[in-house]
């Protein structure tokens, strides 16, 4: 009887981690973010890709957030960020970088672990880059940095780049509806009922605001900023050896598994996962990735 008396007190001891929702004004934009852990502790920086924000982190932030700092910020015109008008804010890899890192300074995050996933990486390596020492350590899930990873999906994306053209434009216009969303969040996953349908319903709602299609086609003909900056990208990695985790959901049409092993070739102790699911592997699989995340950060943290 005593010992259950114990272990009761015990549990009812157990803290859960309380996630704050704050908004910064950065660079004349207000930028909201999740922050939740202890203020001294090591700091993860979560970075969201397209087409959600920092919504698709609400299940790993507390999964971390006993020992880690974590910030979940959401870019200018996704989320709960401002959407200022595009002939106020240009909407490119180069001002979501700039952003992203004034609300570190603002908040005192002087070294990090990133993690990055999709329009999350470009993001990411663009403070990397400048900020070389401040990184702890790279967590990358369906995150490129190599031009292997642009495979089928991004052929009319690559057509609009190079034309530049209003019809390729257009002809983007698709991806940004509902069946496309849903295609993102099911596609590849053996059970779709692990997959709240709560996320597209948010994210097609935001997507679907007065602009914000012309805000999503300027990011897409932006990304072509990315591919000259893979080779700098790859020399940082062959430079400074940062420590990395790879946990990449291997059936991504978006971003495939192609992208994810040339990572080996610059940091041959990369430790390399690749999850049996699709493009947002934390939806199905947050199981399977938070002990790997968790002991990846508890041996690199130092």
């Amino acid at each position: 009887m005593e010992q259950q008396v114990t272990s009761s007190r015990d549990r009812a001891n157990d803290t859960i981690p309380v996630v704050h929702h704050r908004f910064a004004k950065v660079g004349g934009v207000k930028v909201f973010y999740r922050e939740a852990g202890p203020h001294d502790g090591p700091v993860v920086l979560l970075l969201h890709g397209f087409p959600t924000s920092s919504h698709m982190f609400r299940n790993l932030i507390p999964a971390l957030a006993d020992e880690y700092r974590v910030i979940a910020p959401d870019y200018p015109g996704y989320g709960q960020s401002d959407s200022p008008d595009r002939s106020e804010f240009a909407y490119t890899f180069d001002s979501y970088a700039e952003i992203v890192d004034e609300l570190l300074a603002q908040l005192g995050a002087a070294r990090y672990f990133m993690y990055v996933m999709d329009y999350g990486a470009p993001v990411g390596w663009r403070i990397a880059l400048k900020h070389p020492e401040r990184i702890a350590g790279f967590i990358v899930q369906n995150g490129n940095a190599y031009d292997e990873g642009l495979k089928e999906f991004w052929d009319p994306i690559k057509t609009y780049w190079n034309d530049g053209a209003t019809s390729s434009r257009q002809a983007l216009a698709p991806l940004l509806t509902l069946k496309t969303t849903i295609f993102q969040y099911t596609d590849g996953v053996s059970d779709t009922t692990r997959i709240s349908p709560d996320n597209w319903v948010q994210d097609q709602a935001l997507l679907d605001r007065p602009g914000n299609n012309d805000i999503q086609l300027d990011l897409f003909y932006d990304y072509r900023s990315n591919l000259p900056l893979y080779p700098k990208v790859q020399s940082y990695f062959r430079e400074h050896k940062p420590p990395m985790l790879i946990v990449w959901g291997k059936n991504d049409f978006i971003f495939p598994a192609d992208g994810a092993h040339p990572y080996k070739r610059d940091l041959p102790e990369v430790e390399f996962h690749l999850i049996d699911t699709g493009h947002f592997a934390l939806e199905d699989k947050l199981d399977e990735m938070v002990p790997l995340i968790r002991g990846f950060l508890k041996r690199t943290r130092g």
